[in-house]
């Protein structure tokens, strides 16, 4: 097995003092440009990774940044991620990800495995959290980024929507187009908190309007076209005078979509449909769904921002929050 390179190696190699290699390593030269392009050509050639926990330790940090999610099977936060990604891409700073499946015990485990990396910064989907993952980031002495949501109370910085009002005003918007049997499907409402406020602040604008939900269904398990389509089906069946379905996400819509086309079910004339996040995916539909848009990306975006201005300022940073106003698009199918 080779032996890991070393300074002393690329030193030899760029016949340079080893004190210079890591002055041009972190950052910190002061030679000419021709000896500092010597030196990361000789470190290219070897293969020289820095040892970051080693060259942290004066200042108990390392340059990585926690981000944690609870999926990145869908665009939903993977747009989120992209938006991180390009912002930290231009920086000494990177992301490392963890995935938590929309549970709490889970989450926990991930917020004290990347803070025990003596990250220099964690950007978290969510204001829910256990107690004990609470206590472990507010006292971790770095930036907390809280991203998605902003219907609560953040440990330091947050950035995202207001779910309940996102919810309220798509509820507003369906009273004021006439309809009043609706129906609402949706998925993992018992862990994903966004999605459970989105319903409430519906539910709120339905009640201000004399209404409520007819008929609802709710199943465990991650949105696909498919399930859209069954679960649709299954509502109507069920419940045939629906005029509306209220969908928790885009997915779950186009699913209800098309369940309408193959049963010659007019949208939006029989059945009104909408559903949220603002998926590319719809512009591909026979119809435009009516959704939501959440700035996935841009929170990514403006997430990374506060995260490296707090960086930079120390101790004498802002605690920032910024709110994105819910966008509806009604499409063609309201």
């Amino acid at each position: 097995m080779k032996r890991r390179p070393t300074l002393k190696d690329i030193a030899q190699m760029a016949r340079v003092s080893e004190m210079t290699v890591s002055r041009v390593l972190r950052g910190k030269c002061e030679a000419s440009s021709y000896t500092c392009d010597r030196v990361r050509d000789a470190a290219k050639v070897l293969g020289y990774v820095p040892n970051q926990i080693a060259g942290s330790l004066s200042s108990n940090r390392v340059n990585l940044i926690g981000v944690i999610v609870p999926s990145v099977s869908s665009s939903v936060f993977s747009e989120v991620l992209t938006g991180i990604i390009n912002v930290l891409k231009e920086t000494q700073l990177q992301p490392v990800f963890g995935v938590t499946g929309y549970n709490l015990d889970t989450e926990e485990s991930v917020v004290k495995q990347m803070l025990s990396w003596q990250p220099s910064g964690l950007i978290i989907a969510g204001l829910e959290h256990t107690d004990a993952a609470q206590r472990m980031m507010v006292n971790s002495g770095i930036p907390i980024a809280e991203i998605m949501d902003v219907d609560g109370q953040p440990i330091d910085m947050n950035i995202g929507i207001s779910h309940e009002k996102a919810g309220y005003d798509m509820g507003r918007l369906i009273v004021e187009k006439g309809y009043k049997n609706i129906g609402f499907i949706g998925t993992k409402l018992d862990t994903d908190f966004r999605a459970g406020k989105r319903l409430n602040g519906f539910k709120k604008a339905l009640s201000e309007a004399g209404l409520s939900i007819v008929d609802h269904e709710y199943y465990t398990g991650n949105s696909s076209l498919r399930i859209g389509k069954d679960v649709t089906q299954k509502l109507l069946g069920r419940n045939a005078d629906l005029d509306c379905i209220y969908y928790s996400n885009d997915l779950l819509a186009a699913g209800g979509l098309m369940h309408c086309i193959a049963h010659d079910i007019s949208v939006p004339k029989q059945l009104g449909i909408a559903g949220f996040n603002g998926l590319e995916l719809r512009e591909g539909l026979p119809k435009l769904t009516a959704t939501t848009y959440a700035y996935r990306k841009e929170t990514g975006e403006q997430a990374a921002k506060m995260i490296l201005a707090a960086h930079s300022a120390g101790k004498k940073r802002n605690y920032e929050k910024v709110t994105f106003a819910p966008k509806i698009e009604i499409g063609d199918t309201l």
